[in-house]
């Protein structure tokens, strides 16, 4: 299928969409303010004492949820799609990513430069999974998609959605560099790192192991699955691409209405990749516009199909278009627009799986 680039969508799309779409949204704001303050609540009830054992168990959900919200509102801040100020969006992106201790400023690169300038190309996406190439020269690249990723029906992949982004956010902090990063910003990014860290620590010291583990590192596994849950479905299913063609390497994934709204829309991808710096709020007009100007290219599926997808498939690529799972040989087609994921081939039989999709 001819790739188009994100500039020809947005000339198409843009005439379509109300004034006022790329002011900043205050909306956010809201949001961020009551998750800290629950979190806040908890941790100072819990750390306390005054909130029992049982109820600080209940507690651990809600906290975590709320974690994760408060990443989402980080992101769609660090984007430029709520505050302008650079001070301002620096603060809410150190205080909305500090559950993970992610440095704001590793993030904007990472994230803003890197991913979204090279949405799922082999070896300049830090997001995207390996090449078969890149799979069978790295013994720690085999070791980390057999052992942790979501794939091949391996149960052991829910390891990548309970400490996923909590672990790539130090890896990509330790390679910095090698992704292009200058000294200078990796230094400042490790120091960001390194004052989260001391004020766990210090938490921890505070109100003792056993309210740490209720009110953060147990929470901290629920805002990694929130999260992560929707980074793999962004991008994973989907196939390499040479060009930035948000249609083809993207997918945007759905939920129940309130579900949506709680989490930011961070599941409408395909049109955050489009305009990064709109506020998602704004994300359903986009989505109108471009199921009416591209129905045959727009990808979208519900959240909890997409991850059934993701540990039916494999996570490393043949080649731009197949998936392949090299420790059984069978290989899958990538999401291509119109296209339904067929059940894998098997090379010993030379026939379609008897499993069927899921």
């Amino acid at each position: 299928m001819p790739l188009h680039s994100i500039a020809s969508y947005a000339r198409a799309v843009r005439p379509g969409l109300p004034a006022g779409v790329f002011a900043p949204s205050r909306w956010p704001l809201v949001s961020f303010a009551f998750h800290l303050c629950l979190i806040a609540a908890a941790m100072v009830g819990v750390g306390t004492g005054r909130v029992p054992w049982p109820a600080a168990l209940l507690l651990v959900p809600v906290v975590g949820f709320s974690f994760g919200v408060l990443s989402f509102v980080a992101h769609e801040t660090l984007h430029g799609a709520v505050v302008r100020d650079m001070r301002l969006r620096t603060a809410i992106g150190w205080l909305g990513f500090l559950p993970f201790v992610l440095s704001p400023r590793l993030w904007v690169f990472w994230h803003n430069r890197v991913h979204h300038g090279h949405t799922n190309q082999p070896s300049q996406d830090p997001d995207t999974y390996p090449t078969l190439a890149e799979y069978e020269q790295s013994s720690a690249v085999r070791s980390s998609v057999d052992l942790f990723a979501l794939g091949g029906r391996r149960w052991r992949g829910a390891f990548s959605l309970v400490v996923g982004f909590s672990v790539q956010s130090a890896s990509v902090l330790a390679q910095a560099r090698r992704w292009g990063m200058s000294p200078r910003e990796h230094r400042l990014a490790l120091a960001e790192t390194a004052v989260g860290v001391a004020l766990w620590v210090g938490l921890a010291a505070l109100i003792g192991p056993l309210a740490f583990l209720l009110v953060f590192a147990l929470p901290l596994l629920v805002a990694n699955v929130v999260v992560m849950a929707h980074i793999l479905t962004n991008h994973n299913l989907s196939p390499h691409t040479d060009s930035n063609d948000p249609l083809l390497n993207s997918l945007s994934v759905t939920l129940p209405p309130v579900l949506e709204r709680l989490t930011l829309r961070f599941g409408y991808h395909v049109e955050h990749h489009l305009f990064p710096a709109m506020s998602s709020q704004h994300a359903p007009a986009v989505r109108a516009l471009l199921v009416a100007h591209w129905p045959e290219r727009y990808q979208s599926m519900p959240l909890g199909q997409a991850l059934r997808e993701l540990h039916r498939t494999a996570r490393v690529y043949k080649d731009s278009d197949t998936l392949v799972d090299p420790t059984t040989g069978r290989e899958w087609p990538t999401l291509q627009p119109g296209v339904p994921l067929p059940p894998p081939s098997d090379p010993a039989l030379g026939l379609a799986s008897v499993v069927p999709a899921t």
